[in-house]
């Protein structure tokens, strides 16, 4: 029955190398791995590349002198594979994590636009409420002044009317004083021609 790769991940951990004393190549490459697992920002990643490393290190460990050539050459690459996929997984969580900030930023971003976005349509609302207050004052003083000229204008027609009727009242009477004037001035001389003409 095959074991499920993370206990034997858990397995091949606890298992001593028992050879790794008497082989440098692998005691070598142990540290390597070693320092993934110490190092806490590589320590959790990579895990199956890990453990296919660890297999290749227990089977160099094994070898005979006659495969340790070819398992040397296995193990080194699986070691670099496991340190290249940790350093990789490293990178891609910076990235994301840089992601996940630059969209944070770009939220915040739209959320102060938005922001200033309504400041300065109020600003807008509020400039354009007064201009129109501003244009009906404007606009009532104007009519308030129109009717002030309409009402002197008619004060000033009632006025002239008056005097004109006032001054063709007084050419009346004038002319009617002339009149009598002229018929008195006339009565005493017509009685003087009547004196005349008596026998």
């Amino acid at each position: 029955m095959r074991m499920p790769p993370i206990a034997l991940a858990v397995l091949l951990l606890a298992m001593p190398l028992a050879q790794a004393a008497d082989n440098p190549d692998v005691l070598r490459l142990s540290q390597r791995l070693q320092a993934l697992d110490a190092d806490p920002g590589t320590s959790g990643m990579a895990a199956y590349e890990r453990l296919q490393a660890r297999q290749a290190l227990q089977v160099l460990a094994e070898a005979s002198s006659s495969r340790r050539a070819v398992a040397l050459k296995v193990a080194e690459a699986r070691v670099e594979t496991a340190e290249v996929a940790a350093g990789t997984a490293v990178t891609r969580r910076e990235i994301d994590k840089l992601d996940r900030e630059r969209s944070e930023l770009l939220v915040e971003a739209s959320r102060q636009d938005a922001a200033r976005a309504r400041q300065e349509a109020e600003r807008l609302r509020v400039q354009a409420q007064i201009q129109a207050e501003e244009a009906e004052r404007l606009r009532q003083q104007a009519d308030e002044e129109a009717s002030a000229r309409a009402e002197v204008e008619t004060a000033l027609d009632g006025v002239a009317g008056a005097q004109a009727a006032k001054l063709r009242a007084a050419r009346q009477r004038e002319a009617e004083l002339a009149r009598r004037e002229a018929e008195l001035m006339g009565e005493p001389a017509e009685p003087k021609q009547s004196d005349g003409n008596k026998p």
